[in-house]
């Protein structure tokens, strides 16, 4: 009858892997997260901020890597309240979960890991918050078509979704993106 927290994940068992500080090691890590919520798991802690090659900060130059702009979103739109997202198309993993800060809202987590686009059809209108990049090998990450990085002064950038309309949605190949719904109507 206790929570489950989780202090350490499989990334940093053996010493971690090459792709950690990569916008691949994304897919992996939203996929842990979305899985271990919905397995029952209340805490996912990260280990290491700032040593190694899976910390969410690099050692050396204090900069963020592609697993902190994933963590950055995920906190700021994943509640703790988790949904059954139904079965996505082959390669499309969905994860819903009551979105942060909105009574009633709903965040949508869809991982494409195909090498083309994908559709998605959604009730209602909402925001879109979509990361890619032009390398999946890359330590550079976009949002919606922008590139994520640090302002001249060391602050972070505004963290802004793309309104879109009910209906069918596209998403980029090899993307990460969270929709936002911030009323269900019920």
């Amino acid at each position: 009858g206790k929570p489950i927290w989780v202090t350490e994940t499989a990334e940093a068992s053996q010493g971690g892997d090459p792709f950690a500080a990569t916008y691949l090691d994304c897919f992996r890590y939203l996929y842990q997260l979305g899985s271990l919520a919905k397995n029952g798991v209340k805490v996912v802690m990260h280990n290491t901020l700032a040593a190694s090659e899976y910390s969410l900060v690099d050692q050396d130059t204090h900069l963020p890597k592609p697993d902190y702009w994933a963590a950055l979103l995920w906190a700021k739109l994943m509640g703790t309240k988790v949904y059954e997202a139904g079965k996505g198309a082959p390669g499309v993993y969905l994860f819903a979960h009551n979105m942060k800060g909105h009574n009633g809202g709903i965040t949508l987590l869809v991982l494409n890991t195909n090498k083309a686009s994908a559709t998605i059809n959604i009730a209602s209108g909402g925001e879109q918050y979509t990361l890619s990049s032009n390398d999946l090998q890359s330590d550079h990450v976009q949002l919606n078509g922008q590139d994520l990085k640090l302002s001249d002064d060391d602050t972070l950038p505004a963290i802004k979704g793309k309104k879109i309309n009910a209906g069918n949605v596209e998403l980029p190949s090899a993307s990460i993106t969270f929709i936002t719904f911030k009323s269900t109507g019920k």
